[in-house]
């Protein structure tokens, strides 16, 4: 079986690649987070991380002065 999973991480700061206020499952409310999208594969046997992906707001991608202090190519 194939699994893929969105993920709001809480942050404290605001200087994190990808931060920004938004609704957060994890929290269940609007809080400073980061969301990464996740691609598991699972058997009855066991289960294995296959791939992750960062997500970047359209508010980031427009400010290149942040992703460059961030470090965000």
């Amino acid at each position: 079986m194939l699994i893929v999973d969105e993920t709001g991480f809480l942050k404290k700061g605001c200087k994190s690649a990808g931060v920004q206020r938004e609704y957060s499952g994890t929290a269940d409310r609007i809080e400073n987070c980061r969301l990464g999208v996740f691609c598991a594969y699972a058997t009855s046997k066991g289960r294995t991380s296959i791939d992750r992906e960062l997500c970047l707001p359209k508010s980031w991608i427009a400010d290149r002065d942040r992703c460059r202090k961030a470090a965000v190519p």
